[in-house]
């Protein structure tokens, strides 16, 4: 068991300050951090709380999941250590595996070869 928490199901009105108070009931709290949006800096409706004891997180899982915060009904379950991020995004996949040939052959467009039309009338 860590001692981090996600908490999610946030209302975008909730403050860091609501979360610590929240928490602060059922034990010790280390640190909260709400996410918020890199550019408009509104949150995005979870954040994290690390409790100082495994057993404070314990009870606070027990105690707080699906509370009401600010007219919502919150999550709080033990926070997954992070994905590895792979630089640039990671490649895609390359192309399909299509056989035969790749594109339509003739292209002529139904045209002649015979050269431009307007280029034949004499002035």
């Amino acid at each position: 068991m860590t001692k981090k928490l996600y908490v999610g199901n946030l209302s975008y009105s909730t403050t860091e300050d609501d979360l610590h108070k929240l928490f602060t009931q059922v034990g010790p709290v280390v640190s909260v951090a709400l996410i918020t949006d890199r550019m408009t800096g509104q949150s995005k409706g979870f954040g994290f709380v690390e409790m100082e004891t495994e057993k404070a997180a314990q009870e606070a899982i027990q105690q707080l999941n699906s509370q009401e915060l600010n007219q919502r009904s919150i999550t709080v379950s033990e926070a997954r250590p992070p994905k590895e991020r792979t630089p640039f995004g990671g490649g895609g996949g390359g192309r399909g595996g299509s056989g035969g040939r790749q594109g339509g052959g003739n292209r002529g467009g139904g045209f002649s070869r015979g050269g431009d039309r307007d280029r034949r009338q004499r002035y």
